[in-house]
């Protein structure tokens, strides 16, 4: 337990940011699930729509400070390789 009341204010607050930047977080994996199964049963359409879903969360992520923009860029990066991946397939 801090000592000063500084500490224990910025205890309370990281406390309420952690589980603020949890719940953004467990949002996108939650979408990035919902995608990657829409990739293995071939569902293109519902994929993009997914992806655009997914995207617009990562940039309100990045815009919070939630993720870093380098690794906002990299997970829209990995995603869309995979949707066109897909797409080039058929």
């Amino acid at each position: 337990m801090p000592q000063l009341k500084q500490s224990a204010k910025r205890l309370r607050q990281s406390v309420k940011r952690a589980a603020v930047n949890k719940k953004v977080k467990d949002g996108i994996d939650y979408l990035s699930r919902q995608l990657k199964k829409k990739l293995e049963l071939s569902e293109l359409d519902k994929a993009k729509e997914l992806s655009l879903q997914l995207a617009k969360a990562i940039d309100k992520a990045e815009e919070k400070h939630v993720y870093h923009k380098n690794n906002a860029a990299r997970k829209k990066s990995r995603m869309m390789k995979k949707i066109n991946a897909l797409s080039t397939k058929k």
